[in-house]
Parts: C-alpha cells; structure tokens; sequence
C-alpha cells in the first residue's frame, strides 16, 4: 500500500519532467559523452553507437525521447548543416590538386557505377525514375571512415589513397547535384527540361560566386583584419547562414549551400586552432546529436518482419560492395594499380555515412523516399562503417608510400659541423623558473651533439599601450628569467643567446620569434592543469604546434636530463613524424651515451610472418637514418596498446612520443587516444614530438580534447 501512494506521488513530477524540453538535453548530453566512448572500446565507430541509442530511447524502443520534440528538431536541423559543412571543411584541397586528373578518374568511377546501379535496384522495388535516381545517388558517394587508419599505418602519400580521397569531392558534389534535380522534379510533379537546365545553370552560377566570392572576400577580410581567432571563427559561421539563405533564393537543399560553404572557406581558414574550434564544438554536440534524431526514426521491428523491406536493404548492401568492386576494378584497369591498392579503394569508398544520411533524410522529408529507404540506408550505413574499416586494416598494410618532400630532419645527416653550428638553434621558451633548469639542461645537451646553438626566450606579453606598469613588470620578469637561463647554460659549457620578446600573446610570440632566428627545434615543457579552458580553447602548446614552422619537443622531465640512460620510443608506423622521433632520441643517447629500444605494439592475432615483416621494415627504415649506435627494436603482440606500452616503460628513463596533432570529423565521434592514456599515466620522463602541421599527413578524427589541450593551458 505505502509502495503504491509513492509510486502515485511520484507521477505528477514525472508528468513535469517529460514536458521539460531541458530533460531531452540532459539526455541527450549523456549519450553523447558516454555512448561513442563505450562503442571504441568495443572497435565500433561511435556513430554507430549513438544511432543505436536513439533507437532503443526512441518510439520503437523505449520511447524516452520523442521524435517530434522541437528542441531535438532543431540541433538535429543544424547538426545536418553542420556535417555538411564539416564534409566541405576537411576536403584536402592540396591534396586533390596533386593527383586531380586521377581522383577525378576515379570519382567518376565510382559514382556511376553504384548509380546506376542503385537506380536498377530501385526499378526492381517499382520506385519511379526520380525516385530511383535518387536511391542510386545515395550510393554513389563515400565517407572516410577509414582515413585514421590509413594515417596510423603510414601510407596517406600512396597514390590510390590520394585518388581515393579526391574522388570524395567528386562524389559528394555528384550525389548533393543529383538530390537538388530530384527534388525540383517532384516539387514540379513532373520532369521538365527547361525546369531542370535552368537549375543546373543556377547552381553552377551559384557555386562559383559561393566558392571563388567566399575564397577572395575571406582572404580580404583576414588580411585587414588581422589573424585572430575570433574573427576567422565568425567569419566562418556567417559563411554558413549566407550560403544557407543563398541556397533557399536558388531553390536547393540547404545541405548543398552547406557543403559549398565549407569548401569556400577551405583554404582560407588553412588548418590552425579556429579551424578546430569551428569542428570541435559540431562534433561534440550538433552533430552527434543529429545521429542520435536519426536512429529515432528507424523502425526495427517492421525491418525486421516486413519481407519486402528486408529484402530492399540486403539489395542495397550487396549491390553497393559490388558497385564499389567494379570501380575499383575499373581504376585498376586504367591505372595499372596492384591488386591491394585495389582493395584499399574498395575499401575506403565503401562507407556511407556523411552525404548519403544527409541526403535520404532530406529526401525522405521531402516525401520523396519513404521509411523502408531511410531505414534501409540507415542500416547501409552501420554495415559499411564496420565492414570498411576491417577491410581497410588489412588490405592497406603494406602499402608503399613516398616520402614526404617537405619533410625536413631534425639534424641533416651530410651538413659538415661549421654549417651545423650556424643553422641549427634550439630555442627554450622560459616561463617557470622551478622547471627552466631542466629544459635549459635538454637544450644544451641537443646543442653539444648536434654544434648547434641555444637560445633562451622569454616573453613579455603587452597590447597597446607600452607604457603599461604591467608591460613594465613582465619585462623585467623576463630579464631575470633569461638571466638565470643564460648563467645555468655557461656553467654547462654552452654559450646562450637569451631573447626577449614583447608580443601580444605567449604563443604568438613563441612562433614569430623561432621563425625569425629559423629555429630548428622548439623545447617546451608542460604542466598537469586541465580545465574546461584548455579543453574548449586550446592552450600555448596546441597554438604553437599549429603554427610552428619547426618541430616541437613538448616535455615532462621528472629528473636532470643528463641521468637518462635509458629511452623508449613507441611506433605505430613508418610515418615522417615517427622517423623524428627516433632521430630526435638518438640525439640525446649519443649525448648520454645511452640506449634507444625502438616498440612496435601489434595485435595479438598478428602471424610471425606479419611480424617479421614489420620487424625487417622497421630495421630497414630506422637504418637509413645513418646513427652509429642503432636502437634496438622490439615487436610486442598485445590486445592493448597504451598497456603494452606503459608496461614496457616501466623499465626506461625516458619515453619519447611522436605526437600527430588531432582532428575532427563528422564521421567517427570518438576515438580512443592512446598518446592520452600515456601521458596521462606514464611515471617517467616524456618527451612528445610534435610536427609542424604543413607536414602533418594523418588525420585523426575525434571529439575528445587534442592530447596537448588535456595537458596545460600555459608553458610551464
């Protein structure tokens, strides 16, 4: 009885929970922050994970959230133009230009194809020509969902990777042209020539104002205004709603002005911390929510027993891989690609996700497509995104990809010393001077091997007025800081050349300054504050890394740097960046006469002749680097890596990471960030390598904090 008046009590607060539109946030906001992490852990993309639990809180399940709520319509609505956009942001640009003419090859390839016959499939379930133009459309274009991978196994710079990429923009651009055609028609209920010409003379009109206007009016308005932050981030937002209203005046979808928009402002944002915060704050909100509103329209139980409809997605997915097979096949044939470059195509251009949700979502509002579509391409899209990486993973091993021209060695190997000494310079921003004695004693030990120079910097930060008494302090904190900078550098028999700097930011200042004295390596420290700051707006150290022209040694050192004896340098592939690592490591074992072990985690499933493999390349590669002493290389089998790792550095001084700087993607939510885990848990002294990002080929797609964000929010 007593059970029975709580549970009654309980109802009416219930009954006000439910018509609380901040209820749905909250939910929504947890599933967004743990569902993606639990599905990585499993090796599922996290989009997969949040288009399930929308649909088991949705109608067809648990029926917690509700699909007409107006609050999730509306981030759902702009989470749709958000991955749009994001698709358009994150092309390569530079990339496609170098191999244009075969990208374009291919991405012809492989969008007739599965058009065609995605169109026939749709003739065979009695759709009309529009609509099964439309259905063959949706196959026609690819996500990227294996790109981290191919950057964590090396081979980005491969020619059919490259292609591969290009054609995305092909695709894409294809399969939002036919939707915007296939949309006028059934809006004029009836094909038109005239209707149909006229709006593919508008959008071509329209896309060249869109993308040549947004290109010179960004670059304008950066050049005037100065390279802030802010406004590049504004900037790009009003490129957003203009295109937006731009496309609804032409009379297309706005997820096409969406797309152009993020290719119009491609290159002007160039990649820099504005860049990120623009992805940053769609991936982690927008448009997870946008997959979650879609697992809320996918009726399982009538996929499942309505033989018709299960029978279209089987159709679907068969017909794809085969679609897909056949341009690959055909790019082999034109080519004279290897039968694993093949199926490395095959692989990456399988996926749907991006375009092809956008798209039937678009088309299904519009009454277009019906349910059993939406729900057939929605399971397309959980299929492709699982089979497409495990293909990709192994299909692209080996691969063999050329060397990046840009690339530039820590010490160049045939520079006689006197050239050395007058090129290569450290510099050491100081900041803290309970930390400086160790980066100063690093840098010196790397300027004695290398007859290099050291140079101790320290900013003074000031805005407009040089007259400030706080300009006046902090440059005579700066004097004392290099003063005590230079004494410890003499007394290690290094002379310093201290540099005080006035600059309007930490970070800045660090850049401009290493560019002025053309800085061969940057030695950095970091601190163990994380906050919502450093996580949201980034810090020094991720500023710097975006826009250093040289490498950057970010480290930790728990003791003198002259005691390490012993260095730890992980691997995950043959990268440029991993190369400096290892180089950067030999560097101080020369110094200290220590050792360098060189790890290459593997899964445990790996065969002893994939191992071997791994190991003969590794030796090989690492051999070129002309070191007297070469690193001895160990080949683990583990399930976990960061494990792996952490165990082995139990026994060594120093743990030398080469850090490629993060990115997001609207394709995989979430991932899990192995160089996190370790710095986070590492006992030793670390030292992460960070590139400059003009050399940086990898992309890493992810919502979580970038590793250096989670670090400091200031040098230490």
């Amino acid at each position: 009885m007593e059970l029975t008046l709580q549970v009654l009590a309980l109802e009416p607060a219930f009954q006000v929970l439910s018509k609380e539109p901040i209820v749905p946030i909250a939910i929504l906001l947890v599933v967004i922050l743990v569902v993606p992490i639990l599905f990585e852990r499993l090796r599922l993309p996290g989009l997969v994970g949040l288009l399930l639990a929308g649909l088991v809180l949705g109608p067809h399940g648990c029926n917690i959230l509700r699909q007409d709520s107006a609050v999730i319509n509306l981030l759902s609505y702009i989470g749709l133009v958000y991955l749009m956009f994001v698709a358009g942001l994150q092309v390569d640009i530079q990339q496609f230009h170098r191999v244009k003419n075969r990208s374009l090859g291919f991405g012809f390839f492989t969008f007739i194809v599965p058009l065609l016959v995605g169109t026939a499939i749709g003739r065979i379930f009695n759709f009309d020509w529009n609509a099964a133009i439309l259905i063959g459309s949706l196959l026609a274009s690819h996500t990227l969902v294996a790109y981290p991978m191919i950057g964590r196994l090396g081979v980005v710079n491969n020619e059919a990777v490259a292609v591969t990429v290009g054609a995305t923009i092909v695709t894409d651009f294809g399969a939002l042209l036919v939707l915007a055609i296939s949309l006028a028609v059934h809006k004029a209920e009836q094909f038109n020539y005239n209707l149909v010409v006229g709006l593919i003379s508008s959008l071509i009109v329209y896309s060249i104002v869109v993308l040549v206007g947004f290109d010179w009016l960004g670059k304008e308005f950066f050049r005037r205004s100065g390279d802030e932050e802010g406004n590049q981030f504004l900037f790009v937002i009003l490129a957003v709603f203009v295109t937006f209203v731009g496309s609804q005046i032409v009379g297309v979808d706005k997820i096409f002005g969406a797309f152009l928009a993020g290719l119009a402002v491609n290159e002007t944002v160039g990649e820099g911390p504005a860049k990120d915060k623009v992805l940053f704050i769609g991936n982690v909100l927008f448009i997870p929510i946008f997959f979650v509103n879609l697992g809320l329209q996918v009726d399982l139980p009538s996929l499942t027993t309505n033989f018709k409809t299960l029978g279209l997605t089987v159709l679907i997915v068969v017909g794809l891989s085969i679609a897909k097979f056949i341009a690959a096949f055909l790019a082999k044939v034109t080519y004279r690609y290897t039968w694993q470059e093949v199926m490395t195509m095959w692989s990456l251009s399988i996926p749907q996700v991006g375009t092809t949700l956008a798209a039937a979502l678009v088309g299904y509002q519009a009454k277009l497509l019906n349910i059993q579509i939406l729900n057939s391409i929605i399971i397309l899209m959980l299929l492709t995104s699982i089979l497409g990486p495990l293909i990709t993973n192994r299909a692209a091993v080996g691969l063999t990809s050329p060397p990046c021209k840009e690339q530039k060695p820590i010490v160049p190997p045939q520079q006689k010393s006197e050239e050395r000494e007058s090129q290569y310079t450290i510099i050491v921003p100081v900041y803290n001077p309970q930390t400086q004695q160790h980066l100063i004693e690093m840098a010196v030990l790397l300027a004695r091997q290398t007859h290099g120079k050291i140079v101790p910097l320290a900013i003074a930060t000031a805005f407009a007025h040089m007259d400030a008494p706080h300009v006046e302090a902090s440059v005579q904190r700066s004097q004392r800081l290099l003063a005590k900078a230079t004494a410890l550098s003499k007394v290690m028999g290094v002379e310093a050349q201290p540099l005080m700097r006035i600059d309007d930011a930490f970070a800045h200042g660090i850049s401009r300054a290493s560019r002025e004295q053309k800085a061969s390596l940057i030695v950095m420290g970091w601190g163990k504050r994380t906050g919502l700051k450093a996580r949201l707006f980034g810090n020094v150290i991720d500023s710097v890394l975006w826009s250093s022209h040289c490498p950057v040694a970010v480290t930790r050192l728990v003791d003198s740097p002259s005691k390490i004896q012993r260095i730890l340098v992980p691997l995950e592939n043959l990268t440029p960046p991993s190369l400096q690592s290892v180089q950067f490591a030999q560097i101080l074992a020369e110094a200290n006469q220590a050792q360098v072990t060189v790890l290459n985690v593997c899964e445990r499933r790996t065969s002893s002749s994939k191992i071997a493999w791994r190991r003969s390349q590794l030796s090989l590669t690492i051999s070129k680097l002309g070191t007297p002493n070469p690193p001895e290389i160990q080949i683990l089998a583990h399930e976990n890596t960061a494990q792996a790792i952490l165990q082995a550095a139990r026994l060594f001084d120093l743990v030398v990471l080469p850090f490629v700087r993060n990115r997001t993607s609207p394709d995989r939510l979430a991932i899990s960030d192995v160089t996190t885990q370790l710095a986070n848990q590492l006992t030793c002294s670390i030292v992460m390598l960070g590139e400059p990002q003009r050399t940086q080929t990898a992309a890493v797609p992810a919502n979580v904090p970038t590793t250096t964000a989670a670090m400091s929010e200031g040098i230490v």
